[in-house]
């Protein structure tokens, strides 16, 4: 590391941008093939969104009968509302077996049945193939076993500094800007940089998501001339834990994961009616957009603040499930002998930085994995526990595809400075995407969520975290306002009430987003759904 002006300066083979189990999981599959790496993460090492999964991974390991990849497959495009590329459907669910050994390998204790995983079924699943570890503590395993290995490596993680600026020369990535706690700037010169950065689940005022989640990747893609798709497709988890008035409306809050509603728990409304049933022919265990739109159709037919998870009848349910049985009981409510109250809230972008299935954009030198990436694997609605099989699966085959691709070593950096941008205050931005972009869209609403956002931004250089974050949340805002605006129809889990059939003979297409010259998100022409400026 050397003195660079203001800054400082360093190299590396490959950057990784976040610590999750798509990063960790490239970043130490590169260390292995002998790259020089990089692990850039604003927060702690544990501290994203992996660690907060409760309900376990996706996975055919072909020790269940009646259970095929050709099953899981077809689940998945029926959950993705007909918008799923079918190709990387099949390529990552058939890779997910292999990934899901390899990371056995690597110290992630699942629970057994016998000698075997343990299984459970989440929503739009037609078998038990969800394996799971410390009953509902699957992404907090999985990442204590990548952190740990990591550090068994010595990796190079530069923990408290966040992304600021993808450098190009020519049309090429070449490394990175960064911004410590206190608003140091430095430079991470490389011919790769990999964003795993997670979702933009904190662009709303309730999510079960991090503070960490603000849409950073994204919007760094974007700005270095990135496609986006899919972005008006933001996953409402059903079931969040709610703890009285006022509890869903600020932060992250406590996840009530699927595999409760898979185990059996029944959803009910304030007169104890479990009202599923007559909803989709999988009732509890409908997809998450079925499952989420009707229970706020239901609070509104019989104003009501939440609905009610009915776990009463499962024996066992705190040794199953000891992070929501500990969440509850912090709450003072015990799910062994009451009904849960529960709310949807944002939980997961379906969409994001257009890749192949080994994390390519359409920039040469910058790859993206993870929530962060739109592989097609989710389409408009992402089936559960796809997505730490996704982050598994490509964060491996990134790294193939960074070998191979093999970019220029040494090139010049540029001085240490970060470009101002948009920023508007997010108390504003998460106010209006939770009034108006969220389950339930029309068109007045959306546009004036856009105006209310545009009203308070104004132009400036982030200087520090937050002000990385609020540009980035600024930015995504407006990219999910235009496409929600964009799609007029309802579709997975972006649900238009002023077009509320589903159009597949004109809109049967994912939109895809970019920046245009004046740095504004804009709808583009159909074409490849790989590219860049």
């Amino acid at each position: 590391m050397t003195a660079r002006g203001a800054g400082w300066e360093a190299g590396a083979d490959l950057v990784v941008v976040g610590s999750g189990v798509a990063g960790l999981t490239a970043a130490l599959d590169a260390a292995a093939a002998g790259l020089r790496v990089v692990v850039v993460t604003k927060d702690g090492i544990g501290e994203g969104s992996t660690r907060w999964a409760q309900g376990g991974v996706a996975v055919v390991l072909g020790d269940i009968a009646g259970d095929t990849p050709d099953s899981h497959v077809a689940d998945t495009v029926a959950a993705g509302g007909g918008l799923n590329d079918v190709a990387a459907v099949e390529t990552i669910v058939r890779a997910g077996p292999d990934a899901v050994r390899r990371l056995r390998a690597r110290g992630a204790l699942f629970d057994l049945s016998g000698d075997r995983p343990a299984r459970t079924r989440e929503g739009g699943h037609s078998a038990y193939r969800v394996v799971h570890a410390g009953g509902d503590a699957t992404g907090a395993e999985i990442e204590r076993a990548l952190v740990a290995a990591t550090r068994s490596a010595q990796l190079t993680v530069l923990d408290g500094h966040v992304a600021a600026d993808l450098l190009r020369d020519a049309g090429r990535v070449t490394g990175l800007t960064v911004l410590d706690a206190d608003g140091r700037a430095g430079v991470l010169s490389a011919p790769a940089v990999l964003l795993a950065t997670g979702g933009y689940g904190q662009l709303y005022a309730t999510t079960t998501n991090p503070a960490t989640s603000t849409g950073d990747g994204v919007a760094l893609a974007l700005r270095a001339g990135a496609v986006a798709a899919d972005l008006e497709f933001v996953q409402f988890h059903p079931t969040v834990l709610w703890t009285g008035p006022g509890s869903g409306t600020a932060g992250r809050r406590p996840l009530v994961t699927e595999a409760v509603r898979g185990e059996g728990a029944v959803l009910r409304d304030r007169a104890g009616t479990a009202f599923m049933a007559g909803v989709h022919p999988r009732a509890d265990l409908a997809p998450r957009d079925v499952v989420a739109a009707a229970i706020t159709r239901r609070m509104a037919e019989t104003g009501s603040e939440c609905a009610w998870l009915d776990a009463t009848a499962f024996d066992g349910f705190a040794a199953r499930f000891p992070t929501v049985y500990a969440s509850c009981r912090a709450a003072g409510i015990d799910p062994l002998t009451e009904p849960i109250p529960v709310t949807p809230a944002a939980h997961y972008a379906c969409g994001g930085v257009v890749t192949d299935t080994s994390g390519r954009t359409g920039v040469p030198g910058l790859y993206a994995a993870g929530e962060v990436a739109r592989t097609g694997l989710h389409g408009a609605n992402r089936l559960a526990s796809n997505s730490l099989l996704e982050g598994l699966v490509v964060g491996e085959r990134v790294v193939r595809a960074v070998l191979a691709d093999a970019g220029p070593t040494g090139v010049p950096a540029p001085a240490v400075t970060v470009p101002a941008l948009p920023v508007a205050d997010r108390t504003v931005v998460q106010r209006a995407m939770s009034g108006s972009a969220g389950i339930g869209r029309d068109a007045a609403g959306l546009a004036g969520a856009s105006d209310a956002i545009e009203a308070v931004t104004t132009t400036a250089v982030p200087v520090d975290r937050t002000g990385v974050e609020d540009a980035a949340l600024t930015l995504i805002a407006q990219a999910v306002l235009v496409a929600a605006g964009t799609r007029r129809e309802t579709r997975g889990c972006h649900v238009r009430t002023d077009f509320p059939d589903r159009d597949d003979t004109h809109q049967r297409s994912s939109l895809r987003i970019r920046v245009d010259a004046t740095g504004r998100p804009v709808v583009v022409a159909d074409g490849s759904l790989v590219g860049a400026a």
